[in-house]
């Protein structure tokens, strides 16, 4: 673990030092990121003045849900950033230089490069967070920050996951550079609180494809309060998600033919 964090630190310095060669496009990446945010904040204050909930979520809930899935989704783009480049790395031949470094593979094409421009977008779901939980009400319980920390962590894992194994088609499908605007149809998805769904629509978004675990169950540990059997549920999710992710990309590199072939 220690050689990683070494190989780890050395990838965020070579991060930074990029982005500071262009310091005037890096903050206009944050403030634009910043901007993005407040127009949905703008949109959601739109959305409550003519409506005091929801499928049950009032404003502050909303915003809540809102934040998490900024968060969510900033904090995935940050860390695994590179993913986004793996077709890329199989038409351009670069893939056979990573597989031949003596270090994990998956750990490379995901974390080679870290998106400094997100900073903007965590920042303002922080806010947002803040707005939300509103401490004029009453802070939620310690057990309910617990939960939610808890399930952001499973949601980061389980986005991770799915980024990830959709990336990894490039593999197969070299000429397609955009398979991750399928990732973007998928937060457009959870956004959204899953109660505006019907019954049988909640219960596949939480038992067959896990996407009520991506914003709007975590945010429920907040809203709602801690719910135990639903922290179960996403941390068996996260497992489940992380092992074949894992697996199908180490199914993809054994079928993988290198660019000299």
């Amino acid at each position: 673990m220690a050689r990683y964090w070494r190989i780890y630190r050395t990838f965020l310095a070579s991060s930074f030092a990029r982005e500071l060669e262009f310091r005037a496009n890096f903050f206009a990446k944050i403030a634009q990121n910043v901007v993005w945010c407040a127009f949905f904040v703008m949109i959601l204050l739109v959305v409550y003045g003519r409506t005091d909930d929801v499928a049950g979520w009032n404003r502050a809930d909303g915003m809540v849900l809102a934040a998490t899935c900024f968060l969510m989704n900033s904090v995935t783009m940050a860390l695994t950033m590179s993913l986004m480049e793996i077709p890329q790395m199989v038409r351009m031949g670069t893939l056979d230089f990573i597989l031949t470094k003596p270090v994990d593979s998956q750990f490379w094409v995901s974390s080679r490069k870290f998106n400094f421009d997100q900073i903007g977008t965590i920042l303002a779901g922080i806010a947002m967070l803040i707005i939300g939980i509103n401490p004029a009400n009453g802070l939620p319980p310690i057990l309910d920050w617990v939960g939610y920390i808890i399930l952001f962590i499973c949601s980061v894992l389980i986005f991770y996951s799915f980024n990830l194994a959709l990336m990894t088609l490039g593999i197969w499908w070299v000429r397609v550079d955009n398979l991750w605007v399928l990732g973007e149809s998928v937060m457009q998805i959870a956004r959204y609180p899953i109660d505006i769904y019907g019954a049988t629509l909640q219960r596949v978004f939480i038992y067959i494809v896990p996407l009520a675990f991506v914003a709007t169950i975590p945010s429920r540990q907040l809203v709602v309060g801690f719910d135990g059997p639903s922290i179960g549920l996403g941390v068996a999710w996260t497992l489940l998600a992380v092992v074949l992710a894992r697996l199908f990309w180490r199914r993809a590199l054994r079928s993988y033919a290198s660019a000299s072939s």
